[in-house]
């Protein structure tokens, strides 16, 4: 069986236009050497620690909850927007009169008067290392002039942003301090389906709130991150999680973190049963970027693709009805280096079965430019 064996990533040109939004980091000589941890685990046994300690058969919350919760911080941001008048300006004659002062009391700064008024914001984050690392969402922190964070015991520290990553909505901030408790990694291409979780936040600014559930599915696109190179591929659970969890934890039951808490779907804005969560494979690889070079250096293979369900595949008379079809390859990109053609579709990487496209996304964004991946892909029935 031929097999693309040799694709090379290219550089994506987005990270290029984008790099100026990132903040770098020192550069004074001191060694700033990834400091993202991984929590070892054997394979399969992740959602089954509950069977020690529990009662009746139900899993035991509470040995996970205590080891994760210390790790899991409260972020509160406050940003300035210009606020002009909302009234018909006050007549002169009245303003002379009164001044200006009495009519600001009552009706608000007046037309040529827009004065800065502060906005706040509140949400969650996760120290990745004793050193004071904090991977967050860059919707709770982005635009913010000052962002205040507090840790479970209540003491607070200034924020300061190392970079972000608005392809994947994360972010990493930093607080002075040294010997903080911190959450492992875990390698969520291991998570099943079924698996329970815990999700750690501060929803409605109820800190340190401790909710439970499963992984429902994953590689999950909801098109809810607004970039033109974002990479989707949540994992969805049933863990409550509500406005303030974003930037939060989503921990197996061995206190790993799999994943980062983003969004929910709901048509009331709180909870109906269907929250989401970046994984901690693309976690991982944001964050260490961004610790070594305060931007994110991502692999581009160039295609666009769409997801093959059994109607597409029956209208395109296709062979395979999963994977991710290539609707077209870009010139002088990775893919087309490689030999992918309009039509193939993308059934495996690295050895792993590609059955969306968004596991497609996932699996490259995991790579930088220039790194070699092994891919399989269906054309007209054969595997090349």
């Amino acid at each position: 069986m031929k097999k693309f064996g040799v694709i090379v990533l290219a550089a994506i040109l987005g990270g290029i236009i984008t790099v100026g939004i990132f903040y770098s980091l020192d550069n004074n000589g001191q060694d700033r050497a990834p400091a993202v941890h991984y929590l070892e685990q054997e394979t399969g046994t992740a959602g089954l620690a509950y069977q020690e300690g529990g009662v009746n058969g139900f899993p035991d919350f509470t040995e996970t909850s205590r080891e994760v919760m210390d790790a899991v911080v409260h972020i509160r941001t406050s940003m300035s927007f210009q606020q002009g008048r909302g009234q018909e300006e006050v007549p002169q004659p009245f303003r002379d009169f009164f001044g200006d002062e009495f009519f600001e009391r009552f009706f608000g700064p007046q037309e040529g008067q827009p004065r800065p008024r502060p906005r706040m914001g509140a949400g969650s984050g996760v120290i990745l290392d004793a050193s004071g690392y904090i991977v967050t969402n860059n919707h709770v922190i982005s635009n913010a002039d000052e962002i205040l964070v507090t840790l479970s015991n209540n003491r607070q520290y200034e924020g300061e942003v190392v970079g972000t990553d608005p392809s994947t909505d994360l972010a990493l901030i930093r607080i002075d301090e040294n010997d903080l408790p911190y959450i492992p990694l875990v390698d969520s291409d291991e998570l099943e389906v079924g698996e329970w979780v815990l999700a750690i936040g501060n929803p409605f600014n109820l800190t340190s709130t401790v909710t439970a559930g499963i992984i429902s599915a994953k590689a999950r696109n909801i098109n809810i991150v607004r970039d033109q190179y974002a990479v989707e591929s949540f994992l969805q659970t049933d863990a409550a999680i509500n406005p303030g969890n974003s930037g939060g934890a989503l921990v197996n039951l061995q206190g790993g973190l799999v994943g980062i808490n983003t969004a929910i779907a709901s048509p009331t804005g709180a909870y109906t049963g269907y929250g989401f969560a970046v994984p901690s494979n693309i976690v991982g690889k944001v964050v260490t970027d961004l610790m070594e070079y305060g931007v994110v250096r991502r692999g581009y293979l160039g295609v666009m693709i769409r997801n093959v369900d059994g109607e597409f595949a029956r209208e395109n008379n296709l062979d395979v009805s999963q994977g991710a079809y290539v609707d077209s390859v870009l010139e002088n990109s990775a893919a087309q280096k490689a030999g992918l053609r309009e039509g193939d579709v993308i059934i495996s990487i690295e050895g792993r079965e590609i059955n969306r496209s968004a596991q497609l996304q996932e699996a490259v964004a995991t790579h930088r430019p220039g790194e070699e991946i092994e891919m399989v892909a269906d054309r007209n029935g054969r595997r090349v």
